[in-house]
Protein backbone atom coordinates (compact mmCIF):
# COMPACT_ATOMS: atom_id res chain seq x y z
CA UNK A 1 0.00 0.00 0.00
CA UNK A 2 3.14 2.29 0.71
CA UNK A 3 4.40 1.30 -2.22
CA UNK A 4 1.50 2.24 -4.52
CA UNK A 5 1.10 6.02 -2.60
CA UNK A 6 4.37 6.95 -3.35
CA UNK A 7 4.32 5.58 -7.08
CA UNK A 8 1.39 7.81 -7.31
CA UNK A 9 3.21 10.32 -5.26
CA UNK A 10 5.92 10.21 -7.86
CA UNK A 11 3.56 10.36 -10.93
CA UNK A 12 1.67 13.48 -9.68
CA UNK A 13 5.03 15.22 -8.69
CA UNK A 14 6.42 14.73 -12.50
CA UNK A 15 3.22 14.87 -13.76
CA UNK A 16 3.16 18.82 -12.34
CA UNK A 17 6.24 19.74 -13.11
CA UNK A 18 5.91 19.33 -17.22
CA UNK A 19 2.24 20.70 -16.25
CA UNK A 20 3.37 23.94 -15.41
CA UNK A 21 6.37 24.27 -18.06
CA UNK A 22 3.84 23.21 -20.80
CA UNK A 23 1.69 26.32 -18.88
CA UNK A 24 4.36 28.82 -18.69
CA UNK A 25 5.25 27.85 -22.56
CA UNK A 26 1.65 28.23 -23.63
CA UNK A 27 1.22 31.84 -21.48
CA UNK A 28 4.65 32.94 -23.19
CA UNK A 29 3.92 31.52 -26.78
CA UNK A 30 4.09 34.68 -28.11
CA UNK A 31 7.27 35.65 -26.42
CA UNK A 32 8.66 32.17 -26.88
CA UNK A 33 7.90 32.71 -31.21
CA UNK A 34 9.50 36.16 -31.37
CA UNK A 35 12.63 35.50 -28.96
CA UNK A 36 15.57 35.52 -31.75
CA UNK A 37 17.87 32.61 -30.93
CA UNK A 38 21.21 33.55 -32.51
CA UNK A 39 22.86 30.07 -32.57
CA UNK A 40 26.57 30.66 -33.30
CA UNK A 41 28.19 27.35 -32.25
CA UNK A 42 31.65 27.60 -31.16
CA UNK A 43 33.32 23.94 -30.95
CA UNK A 44 36.28 24.41 -28.02
CA UNK A 45 33.30 25.81 -25.84
CA UNK A 46 30.87 22.81 -26.92
CA UNK A 47 34.19 20.11 -26.96
CA UNK A 48 35.30 21.58 -23.07
CA UNK A 49 31.40 21.15 -22.46
CA UNK A 50 31.93 17.42 -23.45
CA UNK A 51 35.25 16.61 -21.88
CA UNK A 52 34.21 19.07 -18.29
CA UNK A 53 31.30 16.02 -17.93
CA UNK A 54 33.76 12.71 -18.45
CA UNK A 55 36.08 14.63 -16.03
CA UNK A 56 33.20 14.25 -13.12
CA UNK A 57 32.51 11.04 -14.06
CA UNK A 58 35.91 9.90 -13.46
CA UNK A 59 35.89 11.84 -9.97
CA UNK A 60 32.96 10.30 -9.04
CA UNK A 61 34.50 6.34 -10.12
CA UNK A 62 37.12 7.07 -8.07
CA UNK A 63 34.62 7.95 -5.06
CA UNK A 64 32.86 4.87 -5.46
CA UNK A 65 36.49 2.97 -5.85
CA UNK A 66 36.80 4.23 -2.47
CA UNK A 67 33.69 3.10 -0.59
CA UNK A 68 34.44 0.18 -1.88
CA UNK A 69 38.23 0.22 -0.36
CA UNK A 70 36.50 0.70 3.29
CA UNK A 71 34.70 -1.96 3.67
CA UNK A 72 37.41 -4.40 2.28
CA UNK A 73 36.82 -4.65 -1.52
CA UNK A 74 39.26 -4.11 -4.54
CA UNK A 75 38.43 -3.80 -8.32
CA UNK A 76 40.97 -2.08 -10.73
CA UNK A 77 39.82 1.44 -12.33
CA UNK A 78 39.56 0.28 -15.72
CA UNK A 79 37.12 -2.50 -14.47
CA UNK A 80 35.21 -0.03 -12.26
CA UNK A 81 34.82 2.49 -14.99
CA UNK A 82 33.43 -0.45 -17.45
CA UNK A 83 30.74 -0.74 -14.14
CA UNK A 84 30.15 2.47 -13.43
CA UNK A 85 29.78 3.87 -17.51
CA UNK A 86 27.82 1.07 -18.34
CA UNK A 87 25.23 0.35 -15.17
CA UNK A 88 24.47 4.25 -15.86
CA UNK A 89 22.52 3.44 -18.60
CA UNK A 90 20.31 1.56 -16.55
CA UNK A 91 18.97 4.91 -15.80
CA UNK A 92 17.00 4.88 -18.98
CA UNK A 93 14.80 2.14 -17.65
CA UNK A 94 11.60 3.27 -16.01
CA UNK A 95 12.49 2.77 -12.48
CA UNK A 96 15.79 3.72 -12.00
CA UNK A 97 16.74 0.71 -9.72
CA UNK A 98 18.19 -0.49 -12.84
CA UNK A 99 21.19 1.08 -12.45
CA UNK A 100 21.92 0.12 -9.12
CA UNK A 101 21.19 -3.38 -9.60
CA UNK A 102 23.38 -3.31 -12.76
CA UNK A 103 26.18 -1.70 -10.96
CA UNK A 104 25.57 -4.42 -8.06
CA UNK A 105 25.72 -7.31 -10.49
CA UNK A 106 28.77 -5.99 -12.61
CA UNK A 107 30.92 -5.64 -9.27
CA UNK A 108 29.77 -9.47 -8.43
CA UNK A 109 30.96 -10.68 -11.27
CA UNK A 110 34.07 -8.52 -10.88
CA UNK A 111 35.01 -10.31 -7.56
CA UNK A 112 32.97 -7.77 -5.34
CA UNK A 113 31.07 -9.51 -2.42
CA UNK A 114 27.56 -9.07 -3.51
CA UNK A 115 26.09 -6.79 -0.28
CA UNK A 116 29.31 -4.57 -0.69
CA UNK A 117 28.47 -4.26 -4.68
CA UNK A 118 24.78 -3.15 -3.54
CA UNK A 119 25.42 -1.66 -0.90
CA UNK A 120 28.32 0.66 -2.08
CA UNK A 121 25.79 2.21 -5.37
CA UNK A 122 23.15 2.91 -2.39
CA UNK A 123 25.30 4.88 -0.16
CA UNK A 124 26.75 6.85 -3.25
CA UNK A 125 23.33 8.11 -4.34
CA UNK A 126 22.34 8.91 -0.99
CA UNK A 127 25.10 11.38 -1.13
CA UNK A 128 24.89 12.11 -4.00
CA UNK A 129 21.04 13.27 -3.31
CA UNK A 130 22.14 15.12 0.11
CA UNK A 131 25.32 17.05 -1.34
CA UNK A 132 22.94 18.34 -4.86
CA UNK A 133 20.22 19.22 -2.38
CA UNK A 134 22.91 21.27 -0.35
CA UNK A 135 24.39 22.46 -3.51
CA UNK A 136 20.71 24.28 -4.74
CA UNK A 137 20.48 25.73 -1.12
CA UNK A 138 23.68 27.38 -1.35
CA UNK A 139 24.07 28.41 -5.55
CA UNK A 140 20.46 28.96 -5.77
CA UNK A 141 19.59 31.46 -2.87
CA UNK A 142 20.71 35.04 -4.84
CA UNK A 143 18.61 34.09 -8.12
CA UNK A 144 15.61 33.18 -6.54
CA UNK A 145 14.93 35.41 -3.74
CA UNK A 146 15.08 38.25 -6.02
CA UNK A 147 12.42 36.54 -8.29
CA UNK A 148 10.75 34.80 -4.96
CA UNK A 149 11.05 36.76 -2.17
CA UNK A 150 11.28 34.85 1.12
CA UNK A 151 13.17 32.02 -1.09
CA UNK A 152 16.56 32.13 1.16
CA UNK A 153 14.78 30.89 4.28
CA UNK A 154 13.46 27.41 2.81
CA UNK A 155 16.94 26.96 0.86
CA UNK A 156 18.24 27.55 4.12
CA UNK A 157 16.05 24.85 5.14
CA UNK A 158 16.75 22.58 2.28
CA UNK A 159 20.82 23.15 3.00
CA UNK A 160 20.76 22.13 6.86
CA UNK A 161 18.19 19.16 5.90
CA UNK A 162 20.72 18.04 3.79
CA UNK A 163 23.45 18.13 5.80
CA UNK A 164 21.98 16.15 8.53
CA UNK A 165 21.30 13.57 5.73
CA UNK A 166 24.94 13.16 5.17
CA UNK A 167 25.64 13.36 8.49
CA UNK A 168 23.77 10.30 9.07
CA UNK A 169 26.13 8.51 6.57
CA UNK A 170 28.63 8.75 8.66
CA UNK A 171 26.42 6.69 11.74
CA UNK A 172 25.96 3.07 11.57
CA UNK A 173 22.75 2.14 12.72
CA UNK A 174 21.56 4.86 10.27
CA UNK A 175 23.20 3.49 7.46
CA UNK A 176 21.87 -0.32 8.32
CA UNK A 177 18.75 1.19 8.27
CA UNK A 178 19.09 2.69 4.64
CA UNK A 179 20.67 -0.55 3.67
CA UNK A 180 17.95 -2.71 4.94
CA UNK A 181 15.72 -0.75 3.63
CA UNK A 182 17.70 -1.58 0.27
CA UNK A 183 17.64 -5.11 0.75
CA UNK A 184 21.39 -5.70 1.07
CA UNK A 185 22.03 -8.42 3.64
CA UNK A 186 22.98 -7.68 7.35
CA UNK A 187 27.02 -8.36 6.54
CA UNK A 188 27.21 -4.48 6.01
CA UNK A 189 27.24 -3.61 9.32
CA UNK A 190 28.72 -0.60 9.30
CA UNK A 191 28.84 2.58 7.79
CA UNK A 192 32.25 2.99 5.12
CA UNK A 193 34.81 4.88 6.83
CA UNK A 194 34.31 8.57 7.49
CA UNK A 195 37.43 8.95 4.96
CA UNK A 196 35.45 6.96 2.19
CA UNK A 197 32.27 9.25 3.07
CA UNK A 198 34.08 12.73 2.99
CA UNK A 199 35.82 11.70 0.18
CA UNK A 200 31.89 11.22 -1.49
CA UNK A 201 30.84 13.98 -0.21
CA UNK A 202 33.92 16.23 -1.79
CA UNK A 203 33.77 14.49 -5.36
CA UNK A 204 29.78 14.33 -5.44
CA UNK A 205 29.67 18.25 -4.42
CA UNK A 206 32.89 19.34 -7.23
CA UNK A 207 30.65 16.44 -9.46
CA UNK A 208 27.29 18.53 -9.18
CA UNK A 209 29.39 22.24 -9.54
CA UNK A 210 31.46 20.51 -12.78
CA UNK A 211 28.17 19.65 -14.30
CA UNK A 212 27.06 23.01 -14.03
CA UNK A 213 29.95 24.44 -15.26
CA UNK A 214 29.76 22.19 -18.24
CA UNK A 215 26.36 24.23 -18.89
CA UNK A 216 27.48 27.47 -18.55
CA UNK A 217 30.17 26.02 -21.32
CA UNK A 218 26.84 24.62 -23.24
CA UNK A 219 25.12 27.91 -23.05
CA UNK A 220 28.14 29.69 -24.10
CA UNK A 221 29.27 27.24 -26.89
CA UNK A 222 25.48 27.61 -28.68
CA UNK A 223 24.03 31.08 -27.43
CA UNK A 224 27.18 33.16 -26.94
CA UNK A 225 24.12 36.11 -26.53
CA UNK A 226 22.65 34.70 -23.47
CA UNK A 227 23.66 36.25 -20.62
CA UNK A 228 23.70 33.05 -18.03
CA UNK A 229 25.65 32.93 -15.08
CA UNK A 230 27.70 30.26 -13.49
CA UNK A 231 26.43 29.70 -10.55
CA UNK A 232 22.86 30.04 -11.66
CA UNK A 233 23.77 27.26 -14.16
CA UNK A 234 24.95 25.15 -11.23
CA UNK A 235 21.71 26.16 -9.70
CA UNK A 236 19.50 24.77 -12.22
CA UNK A 237 21.28 22.00 -13.29
CA UNK A 238 21.44 20.35 -10.10
CA UNK A 239 17.84 20.93 -9.30
CA UNK A 240 16.32 19.73 -12.86
CA UNK A 241 18.50 16.89 -11.98
CA UNK A 242 17.56 16.08 -8.92
CA UNK A 243 14.16 16.59 -9.88
CA UNK A 244 14.14 13.79 -12.75
CA UNK A 245 16.21 11.30 -10.73
CA UNK A 246 13.76 11.47 -7.81
CA UNK A 247 10.68 10.52 -10.89
CA UNK A 248 12.13 6.97 -10.73
CA UNK A 249 8.77 6.23 -13.43
CA UNK A 250 10.36 8.50 -15.77
CA UNK A 251 13.39 7.23 -18.02
CA UNK A 252 16.53 9.34 -17.58
CA UNK A 253 14.28 11.95 -15.77
CA UNK A 254 12.85 12.58 -19.29
CA UNK A 255 10.30 15.72 -19.48
CA UNK A 256 10.03 16.28 -15.58
CA UNK A 257 13.95 17.49 -15.77
CA UNK A 258 13.67 19.90 -19.08
CA UNK A 259 10.62 20.96 -17.41
CA UNK A 260 11.70 22.21 -14.35
CA UNK A 261 14.85 23.27 -15.69
CA UNK A 262 12.82 25.53 -18.07
CA UNK A 263 10.88 26.89 -15.76
CA UNK A 264 14.02 28.03 -12.82
CA UNK A 265 15.42 29.75 -16.61
CA UNK A 266 12.29 31.56 -18.42
CA UNK A 267 13.06 34.28 -16.36
CA UNK A 268 16.61 35.20 -16.14
CA UNK A 269 17.35 34.31 -20.08
CA UNK A 270 13.95 34.32 -21.30
CA UNK A 271 11.71 30.78 -22.48
CA UNK A 272 12.69 30.44 -25.74
CA UNK A 273 16.42 30.21 -24.78
CA UNK A 274 15.57 28.36 -21.41
CA UNK A 275 13.75 25.66 -24.02
CA UNK A 276 16.80 25.51 -26.37
CA UNK A 277 19.06 24.85 -23.22
CA UNK A 278 17.04 22.25 -22.13
CA UNK A 279 16.95 20.34 -25.10
CA UNK A 280 20.87 21.08 -25.79
CA UNK A 281 21.44 20.04 -22.26
CA UNK A 282 19.81 16.28 -22.73
CA UNK A 283 21.22 15.76 -25.46
CA UNK A 284 24.93 16.71 -24.07
CA UNK A 285 24.44 14.12 -20.76
CA UNK A 286 22.99 11.29 -23.50
CA UNK A 287 25.96 11.48 -26.11
CA UNK A 288 28.42 11.43 -23.01
CA UNK A 289 26.99 8.76 -21.08
CA UNK A 290 26.56 6.96 -23.93
CA UNK A 291 30.20 8.21 -25.29
CA UNK A 292 31.87 7.14 -22.07
CA UNK A 293 30.38 3.24 -21.86
CA UNK A 294 30.42 2.84 -26.11
CA UNK A 295 34.28 1.82 -25.64
CA UNK A 296 33.75 -0.68 -22.88
CA UNK A 297 30.54 -1.63 -24.59
CA UNK A 298 32.77 -2.41 -28.11
CA UNK A 299 35.28 -3.88 -26.30
CA UNK A 300 33.29 -6.60 -24.59
CA UNK A 301 31.61 -7.48 -28.06
CA UNK A 302 34.82 -7.78 -30.02
CA UNK A 303 36.64 -10.26 -26.85
CA UNK A 304 37.09 -13.22 -27.66
CA UNK A 305 34.25 -16.24 -26.27
CA UNK A 306 35.72 -18.82 -24.60
CA UNK A 307 34.42 -22.24 -25.73
CA UNK A 308 32.72 -24.47 -22.94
Amino acid sequence: MARTAWRAAQWILGLAVVGFAVRALVRNWAEFRSQPLAFAPRPLYLVASALLVWAMYALLVWAWLAVLRSWGQRLGPGTAARIWTVSSLGKYVPGKVWAIAGMALMAQQAGVAAWAATASAVVLQALAIGTGAAIVGLTGAVGLESAHPGARAALGLLVLASAAGIGLILWPPAVRRLLRLARVPAEAAGAPSPAAVLGGILANAVAWVGYGAALWLLARGLLPDVKLELWTAVAVFTASYLAGFLALLAPGGLGVREGLFILMLQQPIGIGAATALAVASRLLLTLTEFGAAAPFLLLTRRSPRVAL
